[in-house]
């Protein structure tokens, strides 16, 4: 009896290893199959296809084209054609490193059940492609394309594939203005005013300014780089973010877009394009639309009001929910609050010069200062490029005084005259036939800030430290 449950049991043990030898045997029959290639499976043109939809992730997504392309659940989607092209460019000339033939068990390559299936039309032809299981031993993605073959790609279909239906969307584009030629910027709502570009004014100290406004009546200049790195901002807004596609009236009102906080207007010629037929570039209008969220706007604005705003909150630090719409495109797109805060600080005050002196510090010719009742003259000299500052005969470093002067910058701007003792006083006489001279002087204020004055005019509160700096620098050269 225990030597037949022997034989039992050898037996046994005996057909397990037939059964496991002919599977190893029919596993290297089928490895064999496999064949290196470097074979194209598949060439569709782009320009014949008229269908194309993908099954991924529990996501279906079905676009067709009849002279543009459409998406099939909402004709009102717009549809980038570029993203189009993108996807059929995979499948314009689809090449295979390895073909796996007569496949019998599509469930080993994880084709039984596809991570996603592509369908294409054309006005002769429809594929089904099927991406299964990914390889990690040859890093490359199962695909079938209905041959009867199995293929291994090294560029996986579905790091294309794997799109929403965000990603189809054509999106707003923002102009670069970087090279473009500014004609005039112009603002509504919040702010109200605009800006002209003018090279080689008369109306300002600095060389390099060719951004004007009017206020109160005078031509007043603006710093390039505030107004250049506002416009930048304006070129750089990632506008892919969308609430909405085809906005009607009503969802403008819910977003606060049917009356804008802020419109920004801006016009400008873009750079000339080398490739165009007639090399010349036309006057451009781009306009931007910007509203903070209309039910949050009014609850803040009643907090301030009420005084109910917690201590330390300010509206840099605040969080908003605010949208954007450019012109009067159907497309609404949610706004960072940093991109929110750069695009409202358009103000007159935003985007003018913050330093006190704009005046170029090479085109000053000579320092006259006045302190403490005490007058000092700063000579300058120059030779072969070369500038030179003396004091009393002696030669000088000037680096100190310039950090310090350059230094001088708004904390505040204001128009309140002067009611304190005077700290210095400085006069400099320029490079500049239109503005051979300006004079600043700095007005004690309180403990912490000092009021500038400039030919006259009160124009901001500066930080007393600024100040002192300034007066040491003087001090240090003309008691030496």
């Amino acid at each position: 009896m225990k030597r037949s449950k022997r034989l039992y049991i050898l037996l046994g043990v005996l057909v397990v290893v037939c059964a496991g030898t002919y599977g190893v045997l029919q596993y290297e029959e089928r490895k064999e199959e496999i064949s290196n290639s470097d074979e194209v499976v598949l060439e569709i043109s782009a320009d014949d296809v008229t269908g194309l939809s993908w099954e991924y992730d529990s996501q279906t997504l079905s676009f067709h084209k009849d002279e543009i392309w459409t998406y099939d659940d909402d004709e009102a989607f717009p549809v980038s054609e570029e993203k189009i092209d993108e996807l059929l460019d995979v499948f314009g000339e689809f090449r295979v490193s390895f073909v796996i033939e007569d496949v019998e068990d599509y469930a080993q390559y994880g084709l039984d059940d596809p991570v996603c299936t592509i369908d294409i039309e054309t006005s002769d032809e429809t594929y089904e492609i099927q991406l299964g299981d990914y390889s990690t031993m040859d890093s490359e993605r199962y695909v079938s394309i209905g041959d009867g073959n199995v293929y291994l790609v090294q560029e996986d279909p579905l790091d294309t594939y794997d799109a929403v239906l965000s990603d189809m969307i054509q999106n707003d584009e923002t102009p670069s203005f970087g090279s473009a030629e500014i004609a005039q910027i112009r603002f509504s709502g919040s702010e109200d005013y605009q800006i002209s570009y003018v090279e080689d004014s008369t109306d300002s100290y600095c060389a390099d300014d060719v951004y004007f406004t009017e206020q109160d009546g005078e031509t007043r200049p603006l710093d390039t780089s505030n107004v250049d790195s506002y416009l930048s901002v304006i070129s750089n807004l990632d506008l892919t973010d969308y609430v909405t596609y085809n906005a009607t009236e009503e969802e403008l009102d819910s977003y606060g877009l049917d009356d804008p906080d802020l419109t920004v207007t801006v016009q400008y010629t873009p750079e000339d394009d080398e490739d165009t037929e007639e090399n010349e570039a036309v006057e451009q209008t781009f306009v931007l639309n910007l509203s903070r969220d209309p039910e949050e706007a009014a609850a803040a604005a009643s907090e301030a009001k009420s005084g109910t705003e917690e201590s330390g909150d300010s509206e840099d630090s605040e969080e908003v929910t605010a949208y954007v719409r450019v012109g009067d495109s159907q497309i609404v797109y949610q706004l960072t609050t940093d991109q929110y805060n750069s695009l409202t600080a358009a103000s007159y005050n935003d985007l003018r010069h913050q330093e006190v002196l704009t005046a170029d510090f090479d085109d000053i010719q000579q320092i006259d200062i006045s302190l403490e009742d005490q007058e000092y003259t700063i000579d300058v000299t120059e030779e072969d490029d070369e500038k030179t500052y003396s004091y009393g005969g002696e030669e000088l470093d000037i680096s100190d005084f310039q950090s310090a002067l350059e230094a001088l910058t708004a904390d505040s701007f204001t128009d309140e005259e002067p009611a304190d003792k005077e700290e210095i006083g400085l006069t400099l006489h320029l490079d500049n036939e239109n503005y051979p001279e300006v004079t600043v002087d700095l007005y004690r204020y309180d403990g912490s800030y000092c009021l500038a004055v400039v030919d006259g005019e009160p124009v901001s509160l500066v930080e007393r430290s600024y100040v002192v700096d300034l007066v040491e620098a003087v001090n240090a050269i003309v008691l030496n």
